[in-house]
């Protein structure tokens, strides 16, 4: 199995399904999502003219991206009309 347990491979499955559907999430509520490489700079949301932008940083773990895109999402009370698995519908409301 490699320096992989079975429980840990799961984790990172769930994270990466979650990250995807987080993300898609995001541009279903009409933000444009970024990976870029932002060195230091845990990334976030801005805006720039009328277009709502969520940086994530290309260097961080995806779980760390994932908390990010949680927070903004969790903040945006639109995510609630959109339809989500239970698992991040679990994790938004707990941010």
């Amino acid at each position: 199995m490699g320096r992989w347990g079975s429980g840990a491979l799961e984790a990172m499955a769930d994270t990466l399904g979650l990250l995807a559907e987080a993300t898609q999430l995001a541009r279903d509520l009409g933000y444009e999502v970024r990976e870029e490489p932002l060195g230091e700079m845990p990334g976030g949301l801005c805006r720039v003219g009328a277009v709502r932008r969520i940086l994530l940083n290309l260097t961080d773990a995806p779980a760390d991206q994932l908390e990010r895109l949680l927070e903004i999402l969790a903040a945006d009370e639109e995510w609630s009309s959109v339809p989500v698995s239970r698992l991040l519908a679990q994790q938004l409301r707990r941010g």
